[in-house]
């Protein structure tokens, strides 16, 4: 078999080899986005103490106090009522703008503390009722104020912010949530990207590969021969036969030189195998007139195309 025909023959292989290590590749990239990215968004969020809560909350008493213009008065220690509640007390009586309020709280819990679940309760000191409350999630940034534009009367107030459970357990689902979703959009970037660009090399190569005989385009490597819309296929001996032509357009290849390349050279008895594969060639390209595999009595055979 000659130089040329095993490496038409190795060609074949490797395009289907290409086309498993192509899907393989995809997926390992897929992959490998994905656990990069679960490894980092499933690192825990450092846990807020209850002292970063406490002085975050004196702000909040202070920022209250100076809307009312006061710059004199206390704010009582913060009391921590237990591992979720904390509870903002004051030394006067003043009123309460539920905006105000909710505005000033919010600034400094999801701004600074980065907390976004919490329950907020206005307490007052004489009754001990809730004169006011709002509750506030990670899953709506635009809270609905109740009350809004009703002013809480000048009176004796203590204001209870109580963190929900599930404040680290939404934000991390969240983040999951997102990288997840941003590796889905790059992995699909990625995919369009190296398709266009597999395919892109996929044309260069077959037009670098390919025959052209007549109006046929012979791919070796696919073992076919195209003309216009109709594509034939080829078995491996007439492709290698078919290849031994195309390599001497015009020239009489004599008989032993074609048996030995491709028969013999891989230990097969020829007998009238020749003959046959070339009654077959002739078939397949019968359909256009400019070629011929015509047999030169007693020497071999020759394609001729005009």
């Amino acid at each position: 078999m000659s130089t040329a025909v095993k490496i038409q023959q190795i060609a074949c292989y490797l395009h289907y080899i290409m086309k498993f290590r192509y899907h393989y590749f995809i997926l390992f990239t897929a992959t490998l986005f994905l656990l990069l990215t679960l490894s980092c968004s499933t690192k825990e969020k450092p846990e807020v103490s209850s002292e970063h809560i406490k002085v975050a909350l004196r702000s909040v008493g202070h920022q209250l106090l100076l809307l009312e213009n006061d710059s004199t008065s206390l704010v009582k220690p913060i009391e921590q009522i237990n591992a979720t509640t904390y509870k903002l007390s004051f030394e006067r009586s003043f009123q309460i703008d539920p905006e105000v309020l909710n505005a000033t709280i919010d600034n400094v819990f999801k701004s600074k503390l980065n907390i976004h679940n919490y329950l907020v309760e206005v307490v007052d000191c004489t009754s001990n009722e809730v004169a006011y409350s709002y509750v506030t999630t990670a899953f709506n940034d635009e809270d609905i104020v109740p009350c809004s534009g009703r002013v809480l009367p000048n009176d004796c107030y203590t204001i209870l912010v109580i963190l929900t459970e599930t404040s680290a357990k939404t934000s991390s689902t969240k983040t999951i949530i997102f990288y997840i979703l941003v590796t889905l959009v790059l992995t699909f970037l990625v995919l369009v990207f190296y398709s266009k660009y597999a395919s892109y090399k996929r044309e260069q190569q077959e037009e670098q590969n390919t025959n052209y005989i007549g109006h046929f385009k012979f791919y070796p490597d696919q073992l076919i021969l195209v003309k216009e819309a109709e594509e034939i296929q080829l078995s491996n001996k007439e492709c290698e036969l078919l290849a031994l032509f195309v390599a001497k357009p015009n020239e009489v290849i004599k008989r032993e030189e074609l048996t030995k390349k491709v028969w013999e050279d891989n230990g097969v008895v020829v007998g009238r195998s020749l003959d046959t594969y070339i009654s077959k060639l002739r078939k397949k390209l019968a359909s256009d007139a400019s070629i011929q595999l015509i047999n030169v009595h007693g020497v071999g055979y020759k394609l001729v195309t005009n």
